[in-house]
């Protein structure tokens, strides 16, 4: 029978995992308090949040959830992020956490309801951001609308330059 501390970790953890996008399993040792806080304030700015539960738990709750299984990561002290927006930008402020501190060593995590592992995470976080790929495509979108414009304007102008050299190559009648 599992103890009422176990339980409400168990009720927290599938909390955090209901309508999730991704989450990714780091290695947090022998970073400072100071750093975890740095780290934990660079997800947050990412629309995402970091905990600590025990592995076990986490293997039991994705299993009863039906979830990808995470065994291949879930070993060592782990710390899970929790992504419900845009994974993108919480694996860049991961990403560039670790840049500056290589004690944080990600593992890999669990996308879309798949493994990815340490390779693919390193992928997802060279992707641009939803709002540069918005922005992207609102200029792709802008630059077919201007090509549009500039041809569509230049048959009328192009008729009457036609026109003006057909009428100074005529005599006046």
């Amino acid at each position: 029978m599992p103890n009422a501390q176990n339980q409400a970790m168990m009720a927290s953890i599938k909390e955090d995992l209901a309508d999730v996008k991704a989450v990714w399993v780091v290695d947090y040792r022998g970073l400072s308090v100071k750093e975890v806080e740095g780290l934990r304030r660079d997800i947050r700015e990412a629309d995402a949040s970091m905990k600590v539960y025990k592995n076990t738990l986490v293997r039991i709750a994705l299993k009863e959830l039906d979830m990808a299984n995470l065994d291949e990561v879930l070993e060592g002290p782990s710390a899970f992020v929790f992504c419900k927006n845009d994974p993108v930008a919480s694996a860049k402020a991961l990403t560039e956490f670790a840049k500056g501190n290589d004690k944080l060593v990600i593992k890999g995590g669990m996308m879309d309801g798949d493994f990815v592992n340490a390779g693919q995470f390193d992928a997802v976080a060279s992707l641009p951001s939803r709002e540069q790929l918005l922005a992207q495509i609102a200029g792709a979108i802008s630059g077919v609308a201007r090509g549009l414009a500039v041809s569509i304007n230049g048959v009328p102008s192009g008729l009457a330059r036609t026109i003006q050299q057909v009428s100074e190559q005529k005599p006046a009648a």
